[in-house]
């Protein structure tokens, strides 16, 4: 934790009002909800990777371990690299169709492909 941190004062570095009472509310872990009850999109992507293609999942809602735990099953499922952050699952290459099988089957009924 960085000397700035450490005293839980996130971005406040003086005020000058005599009444100013420091509070900061944190995140709380976003519920995870049903797999039936995701919404999945699944869609390709060459946009800022120099016309590679990818595949990208969006749509998740629940908590970031969640999220590293499905975007290693498909990883491995599929054989490719890829990552898990901010709520997407970037997988390297084309690999819709067998993402939405492998998602249909794991019982994310709400999965479709979007895009061309």
């Amino acid at each position: 934790m960085s000397k700035k941190n450490k005293k839980g004062r996130l971005g406040v570095v003086y005020s000058t009002d005599p009444e100013f009472e420091y509070s900061y509310q944190e995140e709380t872990e976003s519920t995870e909800l049903p797999p039936n009850q995701q919404k999945l999109r699944v869609a390709i992507d060459r946009k800022q990777r120099k016309g590679k293609e990818v595949t990208l999942v969006t749509g998740f809602a629940g908590p970031d371990s969640s999220l590293q735990e499905l975007g290693k099953f498909l990883k491995t499922k599929c054989g490719v690299g890829g990552s898990a952050k901010d709520g997407e699952i970037i997988l390297q290459g084309d690999q819709r169709d067998k993402v939405v099988a492998l998602l249909l089957e794991k019982g994310y009924t709400n999965t479709k492909k979007s895009g061309g």
